[in-house]
């Protein structure tokens, strides 16, 4: 498919679009009745909305602040609590609050989601909305200070599961911007905090070296239980036993994740569930059927990340003047690289796959994670071009498929998301395949905003076969809904458009 050339007032339609999303998708204090609301659980009608403030703060002070930003009318609509210590003391879900203005990603995510932000700091960086992405940070920073962790998103029923680790990439993002060093050696203690989260047990798995995705609650998750059903009243994990009774499984052994006879899932399959939610990905087969095996896996994009963190840590050590501290984390990155390498890399496929700890083999289902260690420079020069020729297996018309397996998940075929998109594009730059990455971020261009002339919004997902956001008819596992905003989306755009000599 050959795209035509868009001009310069398609692509500023978009941009100005853009700029006025980030307005609409930005919370604050003035907007926390609407932060607060939540359509996917179940709210009676006139009993106020929760928000949960953090043990450490103050709470009679902070309900003064709020007051002042808020009429009398929307502070009545509203409940304000003290976070409980312990998650299991919580029996009505609301929203955590942060105390600073924060960009969602649109439509029913109307809360701050961990990995998302990394996208949408891009973007506000692009648009010079300096106030705004020094806070998109700044909250994420409080997150780990005062919730243990960057979230899943700022909810209750979000505190026993993270995110991707992309806060390290944040901070020297915005630091190349402000040179505020200042504020760089304050978020040091707090970077090696969530660091930590992920690289001791149970998220370590000591005999690699290498880390998994690990949610620590327990049983359905509730924003499924309610929000992600069909035409029929039937949720997710209605549909999954309706699949288990009617296929055989040969990617793991099935009585682990649901019991035939009383035709239940087990709390084995409601905890990979909420682990799959921390990976960032939803519903794939990249862990085998609704990625139930997750938690024996070693991820090529957590993995990579940790690297990236790694990484971080030694520049802003450098910048700081600890040269010891630079080197302590330089020698982690490159263990990690070792271990990436023996564990990850399929020199036979010429692709990185996921590691299944049990078996001790890779599990070769292609995914578009494998750009990951091309993104962060993992790759030897080598490496780099064995991926770029199976380049084939992932290309579609409209960028990058997330997998190549059609299978009804929105994580795998025909399905693109604009992150994956986005690192394949970077990656194939830093290692010199310019002709490649122009060409997917312009096929990706092309096809987001030909949607965005034909129904005026840009979204979270696409069909990139069909190049098309009308997706909803073709998922049958998680949500079906194609959510418009979108902070992800509006990133990715301003960073190919303002990328490596790409030409549109």
């Amino acid at each position: 498919m050959i795209t035509p050339a868009l001009t310069t007032t398609q692509i500023d339609t978009v941009r100005l679009h853009i700029k006025k999303t980030w307005k609409t998708l930005t919370r604050s204090h003035e907007h926390l009745l609407k932060s607060a609301k939540d359509t996917k659980l179940d709210h009676k009608t006139d009993t106020p909305w929760l928000v949960y403030i953090s043990p450490l703060e103050d709470c009679p002070d902070i309900q003064t602040v709020l007051e002042r930003s808020l009429s009398s009318k929307d502070m009545q609509r509203i409940e304000i609590r003290t976070l409980p210590s312990e998650v299991e003391a919580i029996k009505e879900h609301g929203l955590l609050y942060l105390p600073g203005p924060y960009v969602v990603p649109g439509g029913r995510f109307n809360e701050m989601y961990g990995w998302d932000s990394y996208f949408i700091l891009l973007g506000l960086l692009h648009d010079e909305e300096w106030e705004l992405a020094q806070s998109q940070v700044d909250q994420l920073l409080y997150q780990v200070k005062h919730y243990g962790t960057i979230l899943n998103a700022n909810r209750t029923y979000m505190l026993s599961r993270s995110q991707p680790p992309v806060l390290s990439m944040m901070v020297l993002a915005l630091f190349q911007h402000t040179q505020d060093e200042e504020w760089l050696r304050t978020t040091v203690p707090l970077l090696e905090q969530f660091y930590y989260y992920w690289v001791v047990p149970p998220h370590l798995n000591p005999g690699t070296g290498l880390s998994r995705f690990y949610a620590f609650g327990e049983g359905p998750a509730p924003e499924v239980v309610f929000s992600e059903r069909d035409e029929e009243g039937k949720s997710h994990y209605d549909r999954v036993k309706e699949y288990y009774q009617t296929f055989e499984i040969e990617d793991y052994d099935v009585n682990l994740y649901y019991d035939r006879e009383n035709d239940k899932l087990t709390h084995l399959f409601y905890k990979a569930d909420r682990t799959m939610r921390e990976s960032g990905f939803d519903i794939t087969n990249r862990f085998g059927p609704f990625s139930a095996d997750i938690l024996h896996y070693a991820p090529v994009c957590l993995n990579s990340l940790l690297y990236q963190v790694e990484q971080d840590l030694a520049q802003i050590n450098a910048i700081l003047g600890n040269e010891q501290l630079e080197k302590q984390w330089r020698d982690r990155g490159a263990y990690r690289r070792d271990r990436i390498d023996k564990f990850l890399w399929n020199e036979e496929r010429g692709l990185y796959c996921d590691y299944h700890f049990q078996s001790g083999k890779r599990r070769c289902y292609e995914f578009a994670t494998t750009f990951y260690p091309l993104w962060l420079g993992i790759s030897s020069q080598a490496q780099a071009q064995r991926v770029v020729e199976n380049l084939s297996l992932f290309e579609a018309p409209g960028g990058i498929l997330t997998s190549t397996h059609v299978t009804g998940n929105q994580w795998d075929a025909p399905f693109g998301w604009a992150p994956l998109t986005y690192i394949a594009v970077e990656g194939l730059h830093r290692y010199g395949f310019h002709t490649e990455g122009d060409r997917i971020a312009n096929k990706f261009l092309a096809m987001v905003i030909k949607e965005f002339e034909r129904h005026n919004t840009l979204v979270e997902k696409y069909d990139v076969e069909r190049c098309s956001a009308n997706v909803s008819d073709e998922i049958s596992f998680g949500y079906s809904s194609n959510e418009v905003g979108f902070g992800w989306t509006n990133g990715v755009i301003l960073e190919l458009l303002a990328g490596g000599g790409k030409k549109v």
